[in-house]
């Protein structure tokens, strides 16, 4: 069984941000199946489903993005899966928009989400999917860069990397993460 999850602020009002690509593709990857993600547990909203012959856990954290960690820990905890079960998928500046970067470990990056997670797990031996939302212009509004709402033209280069995640996640479910990493990096 695996956990996919997508990193994101739950507020309405980053519904539009950078920060929850991780949503996004979630919100995709269920669509593309019939899933409702709408059942409130461990401070997530999640739903289980079987995606390419694999049962899966489809989670959003609903959790300030700081405290995602809490989130995974519960549910790893409760279903007991391996760290090589657990899927993160997450924005990320040091990735061009559009593209995305798999991993099967590493760094927080300076992400805030990925570190509260490492910090939970008390590993950072888990694969993750990095999508690429690249950096702001001017060095100093990172934050303002990640959760102001993004620009109309600039849409269409992430949603590519939405779904390149999308189709990652499917991949790493029917072949593996080599398959994945191969295919997509």
């Amino acid at each position: 069984m695996y956990l996919i999850i997508g990193l994101g602020n739950p507020e309405e009002e980053y519904d539009r941000t950078r920060h929850n690509m991780g949503f996004k593709t979630i919100n995709k990857l269920a669509k593309k199946y019939n899933v409702e993600i709408n059942k409130s547990k461990f401070q997530g909203l999640s739903e289980t489903a079987i995606i390419e012959s694999q049962k899966v856990i489809l989670i959003k954290p609903q959790t300030y993005m700081n405290l995602s960690g809490n989130c995974v820990k519960e549910f790893a905890d409760f279903y007991k899966v391996g760290k090589d079960e657990i899927l993160v998928v997450y924005d990320d500046m040091d990735v061009e928009p559009g593209k995305i970067k798999i991993r099967k470990k590493g760094s927080a990056g300076g992400h805030n989400g990925m570190k509260s997670i490492i910090q939970n797990l008390g590993t950072d031996e888990f694969p993750r999917i990095r999508i690429g939302i690249g950096r702001p212009k001017y060095s100093g509004d990172e934050i303002n860069y990640v959760i102001g709402d993004i620009p109309e033209e600039e849409i269409p280069k992430l949603e590519e990397g939405i779904e390149k995640a999308k189709d990652a996640i499917i991949e790493i479910l029917k072949n593996g993460i080599e398959s994945a990493m191969n295919k997509f990096n």
